[in-house]
């Protein structure tokens, strides 16, 4: 009797960093609704994640590193992890669903694959790359069916959107491939947050894109604190889920962001989905079964799979 609430307890702190993570969708949706642009969206979202992060990392008794080699490493993460794919992340996310950004996303594990096996990384599996094929099939229910988007128009946006699961694969592989040069998750991800902010900052100036927070707070300004809040929140218990259940069953964490984020949109925001939607999330989970690392080591970052102690870093 004893052994079955000790296996479910680690499905509570894995369900909630899922919901902390897919809330992260509406509120985007949210923001850029009220036409706040990407970069000052991502100035703030790094800004957030540098406070909490980099507090958590000396509670933690340890300290961000200044070496030279280490700020290359923070360089890759905040360019190729959150501002190159963030700012077309939020310019997509103003023209669908966020639902669908949800799913879209999801194809993290999916693009790694061939982008790790191109570094050199891995090997090649008929099993994961039937995987991919049904992440593209995903899409492609999407896209074609006359009923599956509210617009039309809206199709022009999803190989926009596409860009930033890549980059996203590209980071995780990155980070695998080079290593964090001994720098736990949050201290490399508190590292590329306070540097990223220092290299959006002067742009945001330059191109009057600043989000002044002096202003009266309505929905879209508090989405832009429950965006850095709930990355920041939810990538710290990640890394803690990852410490204490282990890396494959913190993978799974990968589904909930995707239901959560639907979830989300559908309560928060009242989107509502075609069948041909639905049977694209059913096809896209069945996908990231198969993509899923099985080694006892590998670490699944919830936007892509990397080696253990190497995890991805972006926001």
């Amino acid at each position: 009797m004893s052994a079955l609430p000790t296996r479910l307890a680690p499905l509570a702190p894995l369900a909630l960093v899922g919901a902390v993570w897919g809330s992260t969708m509406p509120m985007t949706k949210t923001a850029v609704t009220v036409g706040y642009t990407p970069i000052g969206l991502i100035f703030w979202q790094l800004a957030i994640g540098a406070v909490v992060l980099s507090a958590l990392t000396l509670l933690r008794g340890r300290r961000l590193s200044l070496e030279r080699r280490h700020f290359a490493i923070y360089a890759m993460i905040a360019l190729v992890g959150t501002i190159l794919p963030n700012s077309v992340s939020y310019e997509a996310a103003g023209h669908l669903p966020a639902g669908i950004m949800a799913i879209v996303v999801s194809l993290v594990p999916m693009m790694a694959f061939p982008v790790a096996i191109a570094f050199g990384q891995d090997r090649f599996s008929a099993l994961r790359f039937l995987g991919l094929l049904l992440g593209l099939v995903a899409i492609t229910l999407i896209a074609l069916p006359e009923a599956s988007l509210p617009e039309r128009a809206m199709v022009a946006w999803l190989p926009v959107a596409l860009v930033a699961p890549l980059f996203y694969a590209f980071e995780g592989n990155l980070v695998a491939k080079f290593g964090t040069g001994g720098l736990d998750p949050v201290q490399t991800l508190a590292g590329a947050s306070i540097l990223g902010t220092c290299l959006v900052l002067p742009v945001t100036w330059a191109t009057g894109t600043f989000i002044d927070p002096r202003v009266v707070w309505g929905a879209a300004e508090w989405s832009i604190l429950g965006i850095g809040l709930a990355h920041a929140a939810a990538y710290s218990g990640y890394v803690w889920l990852v410490g204490w259940a282990g890396a494959v069953f913190a993978a799974q964490v990968s589904y909930l962001v995707t239901a959560f984020g639907i979830f989300w949109s559908w309560l928060l925001l009242s989107e509502t989905y075609s069948l041909w939607v639905w049977a694209s999330v059913a096809v896209m989970f069945t996908g990231l079964t198969l993509v899923q690392p099985r080694q006892p080591q590998a670490l699944q970052h919830p936007r892509g799979p990397v080696q253990d102690g190497a995890s991805g870093t972006h926001q």
